[in-house]
């Protein structure tokens, strides 16, 4: 007698894991759903906020840079450092933010000018950019995972209520092996088109920083001359004002 309960004690303690595994795979199946579309949406987002950060950084086309260029030439061949800044004020690209920073800092040495102005497109331009590619490209990889994660689940439900001996109806088989096709659809619709986002945004980045490269050495050349002469005909004012100091 005793053994039989045992035994019988056993039989449900069996049946009672394999239910609640089978019920867990069940759910875990159907919370792959909101998993994916949660991936999918946080992808969407990535790639909208890269768009949209790529369209302040870069100007519409090269003869736009040209032309913000020219007129920024143009301000500091007169030494009009006030005008130059407000040129690059009426634009909010990468390149005139850079530009504004150093016509702020023009007393600085031309090597702490170099230094600053490499650091900030590295910090607030490509580090930014990086970092949102890096989500882009983790978005892609976590697609087929989850997709594979809940073809898995849904395998297990589906041979979990198989190994439970009772008779088991098509449709519910049915339920159990739909979900591991959908998931592994899902996780695959997400991996590719992002894929081809991902190619689009990394050229757009490299064509952002190639324009900004051409652009900022021009800058920093005819900035470089104005710098020059300003502070010589700083130095011959100083001159001037010990001589008539001196004399009077």
């Amino acid at each position: 007698m005793g053994c039989l309960d045992t035994n019988k004690w056993g039989n449900d303690v069996i049946w009672l894991a394999e239910f609640n595994v089978n019920s867990l795979a069940s759910l875990l199946g159907d919370a792959c759903y909101g998993f994916l579309a949660l991936n999918f949406l946080w992808g969407l987002f990535c790639v909208i906020m890269l768009w949209r950060r790529l369209g302040t950084l870069r100007f519409r086309n090269e003869v736009a840079q040209t032309e913000f260029l020219d007129r920024l030439d143009e301000k500091l061949e007169a030494d009009d450092f006030q005008a130059a800044a407000e040129v690059c004020q009426e634009e909010e690209y990468g390149l005139s933010q850079v530009a504004a920073a150093a016509i702020g800092h023009r007393r600085l040495g031309m090597e702490q000018i170099r230094q600053m102005l490499t650091e900030m497109v590295q910090s607030d331009i490509v580090a930014d950019l990086e970092s949102r590619l890096s989500w882009v490209a983790t978005v892609i990889k976590a697609g087929p995972l989850l997709g594979l994660f809940g073809t898995v689940l849904g395998m297990m439900a589906a041979f979990g209520r198989i190994g439970t001996g009772e008779k088991v109806q098509p449709p519910q088989i049915a339920h159990e092996i739909s979900i591991a096709l959908i998931c592994t659809a899902m996780g695959l619709a997400t991996a590719i088109p992002f894929s081809f986002m991902l190619a689009s945004l990394n050229i757009r980045v490299r064509m952002l920083q190639e324009s900004l490269g051409s652009g900022l050495a021009r800058f920093m050349d005819c900035f470089e001359s104005a710098a020059a002469r300003t502070a010589g005909q700083e130095d011959e004012d100083a001159a001037e004002e010990t001589g008539r100091v001196v004399r009077s």
